[in-house]
């Protein structure tokens, strides 16, 4: 059995609206781009052609992934102030030796994107930060080596 997909509302209704974009319009606008290849004649060598079904190729996959991630998406909450980090959770950590504060959302694989904020459950610091406490010292590996950090808010 997979792992679970989680994604908080606001990644599924990023997610829904793709999906709807996909469907309603750019699936709409490749079948004229289509149409109108073919009523140009020889298909062997219509660089139109080739060039939308490559397109129609890579929207219908992504349409089957966006479809398949909100079919089985687990939503989760933020209820507010945690004890503990977990997956939702809001996280503020100071690296040792250092007084800048990073400030991170712990999210699903599917939501991640670090330079929103939004880190996934399996990255190294996101899989280091789940189920500790504030105050709490984690040592984490990273492609850089391993850097310790101090939990300083959890919400």
């Amino acid at each position: 059995m997979s792992e679970p997909v989680y994604l908080t509302p606001e990644g599924r209704d990023e997610l829904q609206r793709e999906l709807d974009e996909l469907l309603n319009v750019r699936r709409p606008a490749l079948a004229r781009k289509l149409k109108e290849a073919v009523a140009e004649g020889d298909l062997r060598e219509n660089a139109n052609y080739h060039d939308a079904k490559e397109q129609q190729a890579f929207i219908e996959g992504r349409i089957l992934h966006v479809e398949n991630i909100l079919r089985s998406a687990q939503i989760i909450q933020n209820d507010g102030t945690s004890e503990e980090v977990r997956v939702g959770s809001e996280v503020t950590i100071v690296e040792d030796g250092s007084s800048d504060e990073e400030t991170y959302m712990i999210v699903g694989a599917a939501e991640a994107n670090p330079r929103d904020g939004k880190i996934s459950q399996r990255s190294p610091i996101g899989a280091a930060l789940l189920g500790r406490r504030k105050g709490e010292k984690v040592r984490v590996q990273t492609p850089a080596g391993e850097v310790i950090f101090k939990i300083k808010r959890i919400k």
